[in-house]
């Protein structure tokens, strides 16, 4: 029995679980603000593969990953950005509109990669955002392993939770975007432009899956692959709906199903066939949402489009 604790709970799972997560909490927060203000952002999944492409890119010119990072963030925000004029200005389908997005995000990097790169699949290597070592908390044990020396982009994903829960529910802004998401009538009533505010969290929920993409392909990896993003951006939207729209609640969603994505990668190791364990994330991601979706309440403007009158 202690074996098997150990397998499914040792440093080394813990950490990977960890690292997988981050990109989860990036775009999980980003879907967090878009929803919040009663759009729909199936999009996330284009928006983080483009910002993995563009740090890439960038870092790749520049040789900085720094500014690769601001690359991502910008393309993030400008993909974003396409979404909300299709949503807020003509009123289209949310969900149509963002699964055109990660259709033409799929095939724009692709092309892109071909072009700049004359390669397929996977682009040439480049600089990477460092890990980190945190003096005392690295030689704590058995919590030093896991969280005491990671990638600076780790920590940063944990300081954007309690950041965005801050702005959201303590804040005259969050207030304000709340308002929005649940009764845009009402807050149009009492002088909060509506239209303003839900262009400002999708270029925040744009600017916040980019980073999540550029973790992948700079932070995590050193490259950027063909559809690294892998489903990412869906488990992101899965982890806000499982934490109840909360930043605190969704990243610990997007920890359970980075455990996830790191017990496979461990099964792997164990002669477990990899075709099996590979759904493991996936297969999990839905039984949670099985379970639970029917008791989250989503922002009762959510996908709805609003009409100044």
């Amino acid at each position: 029995m202690m074996d098997v604790f150990a397998f499914l709970f040792s440093t080394t799972v813990l950490a990977a679980a960890v690292r997988m997560a981050t990109p989860l909490i990036f775009a999980s927060l980003g879907g967090l603000f878009s929803e919040r203000a009663g759009i729909i952002n199936i999009a996330l999944e284009g928006i983080m593969l483009t910002g993995a492409f563009s740090a890439m890119l960038v870092t790749s010119f520049v040789g900085n990953p720094w500014v690769g990072l601001v690359g991502a963030v910008i393309t993030g925000a400008m993909m974003a950005l396409i979404h909300a004029v299709v949503c807020i200005r003509y009123h289209a389908n949310h969900v149509v509109s963002g699964t055109a997005i990660n259709i033409f995000a799929g095939g724009l990097t692709v092309f892109l990669l071909r072009l700049v790169f004359n390669v397929a699949g996977t682009s040439p290597a480049v600089p990477r955002i460092p890990a980190v070592r945190l003096p005392l908390v690295a030689d704590i044990p058995w919590i030093g392993p896991v969280l005491g020396q990671q990638n600076i982009m780790v920590y940063v994903a944990v300081a954007l939770v309690f950041v965005s829960w801050f702005v959201l529910f303590k804040t005259v802004w969050g207030l304000r975007l709340r308002s929005v998401g649940e009764h845009p009538k009402a807050a149009d009533t009492v002088g909060v432009n509506v239209f303003v505010m839900r262009y400002t969290a999708l270029a925040l929920s744009g600017a916040l899956a980019g980073l999540g993409g550029a973790y992948l392909s700079i932070a995590h990896l050193s490259r950027f692959g063909d559809q690294m993003t892998a489903g990412r951006g869906f488990i992101a939207l899965a982890a806000m709906i499982f934490g109840k729209w909360n930043p605190i609640g969704a990243m610990g969603a997007a920890l359970f199903f980075g455990y996830a994505d790191a017990l496979q990668m461990r099964l792997q190791e164990v002669g477990i066939p990899s075709q099996f364990v590979s759904m493991l994330p996936y297969v999990l991601t839905m039984v949670a949402l099985a379970g639970f979706i029917g008791r989250a309440t989503p922002p009762k403007a959510l996908g709805k489009p609003y009409t100044k009158e």
